[in-house]
């Protein structure tokens, strides 16, 4: 499984991130190192009022138009509700490396190039500072391409 899609499933849960994924596998997405993409819209999400995630809680979720999907889950709740449940005072809010720490995978600098090349990063893998800074802002945007509802104090301007 690609690292973007252990972290879909961390915070959809399984069901519901193969069903938001499976839209965009045949699909080639034209990433820039300033973050557009060349996909559509967002599509899946949740079936359900709730959808399991780590440690079988439910995860929070809202009918949302905007996020393109009559039920998207709360990215937010999800990864504010894990940070509570670690004990670790991590900053997944800025932070790919902690975000990926947080979530339980592979935060090493290999794991995180092998992301930048799944999302098509087109920048320096070897500058980290700014591969991670372009890393953690691609990856909420892909989740809310996906049917996350993402809050403002996780995007990047």
């Amino acid at each position: 499984m690609s690292i973007f899609g252990s972290i879909m499933t961390k915070i959809f849960g399984g069901p519901a991130a193969a069903q938001a994924a499976a839209p965009h596998a045949t699909e080639t997405p034209n990433v820039t190192a300033g973050g557009g993409t060349g996909l559509g819209g967002p599509s899946g999400g949740a079936s359900s009022a709730a959808v399991p995630t780590m440690g079988g809680a439910p995860s929070p979720v809202a009918n949302d138009p905007a996020a393109g999907s009559p039920e998207a889950v709360d990215v937010g709740a999800v990864l504010q509700d894990l940070a509570a449940r670690s004990g670790q005072g991590l900053d997944y809010k800025r932070s790919i490396v902690d975000l990926l720490k947080l979530l339980g995978l592979d935060s090493s600098l290999s794991a995180r190039q092998e992301l930048a090349r799944e999302l098509h990063y087109t920048g320096d893998t070897n500058d980290s500072a700014a591969m991670n800074v372009w890393l953690h802002a691609q990856v909420m945007r892909k989740l809310a391409e996906n049917g996350g509802r993402v809050p403002d104090d996780l995007r990047h301007a």
